[in-house]
């Protein structure tokens, strides 16, 4: 039986149905880039008058400016960034649980095949589609770009720095979605979960900005690979990233053990 195989199919339309909404989302916000473009002067002088706190809640710190090709973008990753974190983090939490919730576990593990191979098989499969995505993600990024800013200039390495943090922002929210499915005794709710990590870590990132210090978005990969200061500077926070990546290990390496110990319910 080849579980890689298997899960792949199964996977086979939600990665559709999330690549294609991405790419929607994208193009939706960028078909407006040119009217705040246009407008550089009254769309900077609108948003003077909006809350600092509130501007930094979406991403917006004043580094750059809305008229300019990445600073638009950098208020549009935010909710890519969003729809990322959801789709990851319903992986996460379906991976490992799936068998449990729809007691089809006897099935499986009646199978002449170790829980390591299943946990692999299973593991590449998500981390395989959520590639997939990446893929689209970067497709709608720049073909956005190319089809609705007029041919305005804009540092194309810095764009690349950004979308490549979606390969570890993916990670973080399957690997974590993944652990916390081991240490609940069921997870009845998939999108439950997903919607309440990728919120809440969203929130706790907002609150940060808003209220200041460091110490409450250690944790969230919304701080981590914040749009703006990436678009803005075009580097990286290697300690931020090095508690993100040390996150994604620990994560999946406890995933791993608690799911050989794990007593799996069946029927």
């Amino acid at each position: 039986m080849n579980i890689f195989k298997y899960e792949m199919k199964m996977y086979g339309k939600s990665i559709i149905i999330w690549s294609l909404s991405m790419i929607g989302l994208i193009v939706m916000y960028m078909l407006f880039f040119s009217a705040f473009a246009a407008d550089a002067a009254l769309m900077d002088k609108i948003l003077e008058n909006y809350p600092p706190e509130l501007l930094k809640a979406f991403g917006m710190d004043g580094s750059l400016s809305l008229s300019t090709v990445l600073g638009y973008f950098s208020f549009v990753f935010v909710f890519v960034q969003l729809c990322v974190a959801i789709q990851s983090s319903n992986y996460g939490f379906h991976l490992l649980s799936v068998e449990e919730s729809e007691l089809t576990a006897d099935f499986l593990m009646s199978k002449p095949v170790s829980r390591t191979k299943i946990f692999m098989s299973k593991f590449f499969a998500a981390f395989t589609s959520l590639t997939i995505t990446n893929f689209f993600i970067w497709l709608g990024s720049f073909g956005a770009i190319m089809l609705f800013t007029d041919g305005a200039e804009y540092n194309g390495e810095y764009l690349i720095k950004l979308l490549l943090t979606t390969f570890l922002f993916q990670l973080f929210f399957l690997s974590v979605g993944m652990f916390i499915s081991m240490c609940v005794k069921k997870v009845r709710s998939v999108l439950s979960y997903s919607m309440a990590l990728s919120f809440g870590l969203y929130i706790l990132n907002s609150l940060r900005s808003i209220i200041g210090g460091e110490i409450l978005g250690l944790i969230s990969p919304f701080y981590h690979f914040e749009p703006a200061t990436i678009l803005a500077s075009g580097e990286y926070d290697f300690m931020l990233v090095g508690i993100n990546v040390g996150i994604i290990v620990i994560s999946i390496i406890g995933s791993y053990i608690l799911y050989l110990k794990r007593n799996i319910h069946s029927v």
